[in-house]
């Protein structure tokens, strides 16, 4: 009698341990796939679908089918489903960083099949085949999420180009024009290092603090945080446009920046490309942000690396020192190949004392580039030395 109450009891825990949808779910999923499965049209296949996923990859699959966007979850194609949980899990299997990753920032940031809402297509055993030797030998999460930035232009041949069909192009889109904006650019990035087992999100702002327009980046989860970078830089935490971001607007829809997020967060992010969706859930992240540039330029200034350099843009030489003679304008500024800020000038009716101020590091020559009255492209090209400067263009 004793040995049946225990095996019935057994029987009770593993009952209670699992869901109804099959073993290697856990049973939190269960309410969560009730609600997204209840008014689908093919809920039994979607049903299907996870019995006959392996064991050891059905949580992974749960947890896409319980989070997935409505119309992915009615329309998108299971084989495509099937191939993103089968190569997300080989990479936890054989990558050691994905092995180390906690369960919550595997399955959200790795496993997703997409990254807004760009078109759903078939790019993660590609990837996983183009990348995999460039992490060969890394030991690290950063080292195979620099190994990666290093060789994705050679490896998908895609360049920034204003001139791509459109904003959130797919890897397949990117890849066919060879060229994508900065959000395509950034669907590539997140992609290739989530092929790999690096866990990668896409992060931007609908509108710089100077109202510049939109922009796209890819932060990386290493060390136990999130490290911002983007296509075409291997670095972390130094991108150019560090001052722009430090600028940004907590709490205002246009001007904070949001990173995205697979799981629902309770808000979501501004596509400026499809501005009346908001299926895309993400986080605030503007104070971090902040923080950082603070941070950075409190350093440098105190280490008395850089300087501070102020650029005004006048219609010509005649009106240079004038309130009314001065021009608002973008200005982006190189060292060299790289670009290390950019930013607004003052127009007429702002104070004389606003304007566009960037900290650069002295004793390097500076090229401030933007397009004059007649569309053509113009620079100023400067030394920056131990003192603050002042800089001026003109538009004629």
């Amino acid at each position: 009698m004793k040995r049946l109450l225990t095996f019935l009891m057994c029987l009770g825990l593993c009952a209670c341990g699992g869901s109804r949808y099959g073993s290697g779910i856990p049973e939190t999923y269960d309410p969560l796939l009730d609600a997204a499965l209840a008014d689908c049209p093919r809920a039994d296949s979607l049903r299907m679908l996870l019995r006959e996923t392996l064991r050891e990859e059905r949580e992974a699959m749960a947890y896409l089918l319980a989070w997935m966007p409505g119309g992915d979850r009615d329309t998108m194609n299971l084989e495509l489903l099937r191939e993103d949980v089968a190569y997300a899990c080989k990479a936890r299997e054989i990558f050691p960083w994905t092995k180390e990753l906690p369960d919550s920032i595997f399955l959200n940031e790795v496993l997703p099949y997409a990254v807004v809402d760009e078109v759903r297509d078939a790019w993660r055993g590609d990837f996983f085949d183009r990348f995999s030797p460039c992490v060969a030998g890394c030991r690290t999460l950063r080292e195979a999420a620099e190994a990666v930035n290093r060789a994705i232009v050679e490896r998908v041949g895609v360049e920034y180009n204003t001139q791509r069909e459109k904003t959130n192009q797919s890897p397949a889109e990117s890849m066919r024009q060879h060229m994508a904006s900065c959000t395509g650019l950034s669907v590539l990035l997140v992609d290739a290092l989530r092929a790999v087992g690096i866990p990668a999100r896409f992060v931007g702002t609908a509108a710089w603090h100077d109202n510049r327009g939109n922009h796209s980046w890819t932060e990386v989860w290493f060390d136990g945080g999130w490290h911002f970078t983007e296509y075409y830089f291997p670095g972390y935490d130094r991108a150019w446009f560090l001052a722009d971001a430090g600028q940004a607007t907590e709490g205002d829809r246009m001007h904070a920046i949001y990173a995205v997020s697979f799981r629902p967060t309770g808000d979501w992010f501004p596509m400026v490309w499809n501005e009346s969706s908001h299926e895309v859930h993400a986080e605030e992240v503007t104070s971090r942000y902040r923080t950082i540039y603070r941070e950075v330029s409190d350093r440098r200034l105190a280490e008395k690396t850089h300087v501070e350099v102020r650029f005004t843009m006048y219609l010509n030489k005649a009106v240079e020192g004038t309130s009314a003679g001065r021009v608002a304008a973008n200005v982006d500024v190189f060292c060299g190949a790289e670009q290390v800020g950019g930013g607004r000038t003052a127009a007429p009716q702002q104070d004389m004392n606003d304007g566009f101020r960037i900290l650069l590091e002295k004793h390097k020559s500076y090229t401030f580039c933007y397009e004059n009255a007649r569309g053509e492209a113009t620079s100023v090209t400067v030394e920056v030395g131990d003192e603050p400067l002042s800089v001026s263009g003109y538009m004629e």
